[in-house]
């Protein structure tokens, strides 16, 4: 379901009008599955699937939320306006039927 449910959430973010800047990026400390540029800054997104959407969202914790940030940081590094950059992170559950539900700013403020 890995790079199916990261298809789908690709194409959900392209409708609303994001460019996609990266897609599986990797980092020292983890790999990110989408990032975006909004406009007004870059969304970082972790994609979970599962054959719900509660399922999905309880396989995000704690340390891989803390992962994800630090290879954030490492993206951040080498981009202009680099760590003062304006970012969100986003969770995107995708259900068993490929149904999208994104859950923005879903890490909280960073």
């Amino acid at each position: 379901m890995g790079f199916s449910a990261e298809g789908a959430v690709l194409r959900v973010y392209i409708r609303a009008g994001y460019v996609a800047l990266a897609e599986r990026w990797r980092g020292q400390s983890c790999e990110i599955d989408l990032i975006f540029d909004e406009g007004k800054g870059l969304v970082f997104v972790e994609v979970k699937a599962a054959r719900d959407f509660e399922r999905a969202a309880l396989l995000l914790g704690p340390r891989q939320r803390q992962r994800i940030v630090a290879a954030a940081s490492e993206y951040l590094a080498q981009v202009p306006g680099g760590i003062a950059s304006n970012v969100r992170f986003d969770l995107a559950l995708v259900d068993g039927m490929g149904r999208v539900r994104v859950l923005e700013n879903a890490f909280g403020e960073f």
